[in-house]
C-alpha cells in the first residue's frame, strides 16, 4: 500500500500525547493509524528495536534562499538536507530576494515547495516591506496567501511605535510574530561579541545589551497588545531574564535557542575563521551557562538551527567583510543531542523531542507534530546513541560553511518520514 508504513518495535515519544513507552505506530495512506498494541497488516514493515519513534520533527528557523539567492542553497536542497537531520516541516525566513512580502511570492515559494521539497516547507511573511522596517507589509493579504508567522529576521524593527501596530495587525489575523533581536545603534558594526576576546583580536564588539534590550522591548509589546512574540536564536543572559519574568507573568513571548550558541564561545574565533561568524554572534560561557539554565527550566521551550547557508567564495574573505551564519539542519539534532541529553544532561530526550514537535507546532498552530491518530503520517526515527563525525563534504546543502566539520557527536536521525513516505534513511 503507497504511503503506509508499520514501526514495529520502537521506544515511542510523543509528547503531546504523554506517550513513552515500546510499542508500534501505523502509518496509512499518510496519515497515523494506530499507536501502541502491534497492528497486523501487509504494509513496509520497519525494525526500530533499540531506537526512537517520534512524531517529525519541526524547524521553524530555516533560510532556503529561494527566490533569489539560489546559488547558496534552494527549496530543493534545503529540503533534502532537512530530511538529512531528521526534520519533516521546516519554516522558511522571508528574507530572500525579493522578500516574501507579498502573497505573489508566497504562492511562488509554495508552488516551488509542492514541485520540488522532500518535506513541509512553510513560509513566513515579512512583517515590514522589502523588510526595511519602514512600512508594515499587507499583512492580511499574507496570511490569506497561508503563512504560519510573520518575520523581519535578518533584520529588526527599530521603532516601537511600527512594532507595536504590526503587532496589532498580526494579532487581528491570529499570526505570531518572530522577532530577530537586534538594536542597531547599540550593535553598530559589531562582527563578535563584546568582551575579551574581541578586544585581544581587534574585532568590533556586538554588545549582549544589543539584543537584551530588544528582548524587553518584545516583552513589553507582546503585553501591550497581547499578540504571541517569539524571540529567535536568543544568545545573551539578559534575554534569558527577562524571558524568565514576562512568561512568569503570563505575558506570551516565547524563545529559541540555536546549536551553536551552546556548543560554541567566543573563545573560537581566535583563528578568526569566518565559518564562526553568526548572528547573534558566539558569547561567553557566562552567557552559555545561562542559555543552558533556560533550557533547563523550560524558560526556552523551543530548538532550531538559524540555518544560513553562503558560498565558499562569500564567507572567504577578511572577518569583518564575512556574511553572519552557517549551515545547520544536518548537525543541530546531534549537536543538542550530545550537549544537553548526553554531556551535559540538561534536559530529557523526551524533553528534547518536545521542543522539536509539540511546542513548535503548537506555538504556530500546525496539525503536526504529534503521533495521534489522524494527524499527518511524519514520523523520525532516532538513534540517540549512534556515534558519527560530522563531514561538510557529505552535505546535502549546497553550502558548506559550518564550523563543525570533524566534530564526533552522539545520536541522529535515521529515518525521516513525510505522509507516510520515507523521504530519507541512513
Amino acid at each position: 500500500m503507497s504511503h503506509s508504513i508499520l514501526f514495529r518495535n520502537g521506544r515511542v515519544i510523543d509528547p503531546a500525547s504523554h506517550r513513552d513507552a515500546v510499542g508500534d505506530v501505523l502509518v496509512l495512506d499518510g496519515r497515523i493509524a494506530a499507536v501502541g498494541a502491534p497492528v497486523p497488516g501487509d504494509v513496509l514493515t520497519v525494525d526500530c528495536s533499540g531506537k526512537v519513534v517520534c512524531p517529525g520533527l519541526i524547524d521553524l528557523h530555516v533560510h532556503l534562499r529561494e527566490p533569489g539567492q539560489s546559488a547558496k542553497e534552494t527549496i530543493a536542497s534545503g529540503a533534502r538536507a532537512a530530511a538529512a537531520g531528521g526534520f519533516t516541516t521546516v519554516v522558511c525566513m522571508p528574507n530572500t530576494s525579493p522578500s516574501i512580502d507579498s502573497a505573489s511570492v508566497v504562492s511562488w515559494v509554495q508552488e516551488k515547495a509542492r514541485a520540488e521539497a522532500c518535506v513541509r516547507v512553510l513560509a513566513t511573511g515579512a512583517l515590514t516591506k522589502g523588510i526595511a522596517g519602514e512600512e508594515m507589509a499587507p499583512i492580511g493579504a499574507l496570511k490569506k496567501a497561508g503563512v504560519v508567522a510573520l518575520t523581519d529576521d535578518g533584520r529588526c524593527i527599530q521603532s516601537h511605535e511600527l512594532m507595536r501596530r504590526a503587532l496589532e495587525y498580526a494579532g487581528m489575523f491570529g499570526l505570531v510574530v518572530m522577532d530577530h533581536c537586534q538594536d542597531y545603534s547599540l550593535v553598530g558594526k559589531g562582527v563578535m561579541h563584546e568582551g575579551y576576546w574581541s578586544t585581544v583580536l581587534g574585532l568590533p564588539g556586538w554588545p549582549a545589551a544589543g539584543e537584551e534590550l530588544i528582548v524587553q522591548r518584545n516583552a513589553m509589546l507582546a503585553e501591550l497588545t497581547g499578540t504571541p512574540v517569539h524571540c529567535q536564536h536568543l544568545s545573551a543572559a539578559g534575554s534569558v531574564r527577562v524571558l524568565r519574568e514576562a512568561r512568569r507573568r503570563g505575558v506570551r513571548l516565547s524563545g529559541e535557542v540555536c546549536p551553536h550558541h551552546i556548543a560554541l564561545t567566543d573563545a573560537s574565533l581566535q583563528g578568526y575563521d569566518t565559518n564562526f561568524k553568526m548572528n547573534p554572534p558566539l558569547r561567553s560561557e557566562e552567557h552559555v551557562e545561562a542559555l543552558l539554565e533556560g533550557i533547563a527550566d523550560g524558560t526556552i521551550t523551543i530548538l532550531a538551527s538559524d540555518h544560513a547557508p553562503h558560498c565558499n567564495f562569500e564567507k572567504e574573505v577578511e572577518f569583518d567583510q564575512a556574511p553572519f551564519g552557517i549551515l545547520g539542519l544536518e548537525t543541530e539534532l546531534g549537536l543538542f543531542l550530545d550537549i544537553l541529553v548526553h554531556k551535559r544532561k540538561v534536559i530529557s530526550l523526551p524533553r528534547l523531542i518536545e521542543m522539536y514537535t509539540l511546542n513548535p507546532a503548537r506555538l504556530l498552530g500546525l496539525e503536526s507534530g504529534t503521533l495521534a491518530p489522524g494527524a499527518p503520517g511524519d514520523v523520525t526515527v532516532l538513534d540517540p546513541d549512534l556515534e558519527w563525525c560530522v563531514d561538510k563534504h557529505a552535505s546535502l546543502s549546497l553550502s558548506r560553511n559550518t564550523p563543525f566539520h570533524g566534530w564526533e557527536l552522539k545520536g541522529r536521525a535515521v529515518r525521516t518520514v513525510v505522509d507516510g513516505k520515507t523521504v530519507w534513511s541512513l
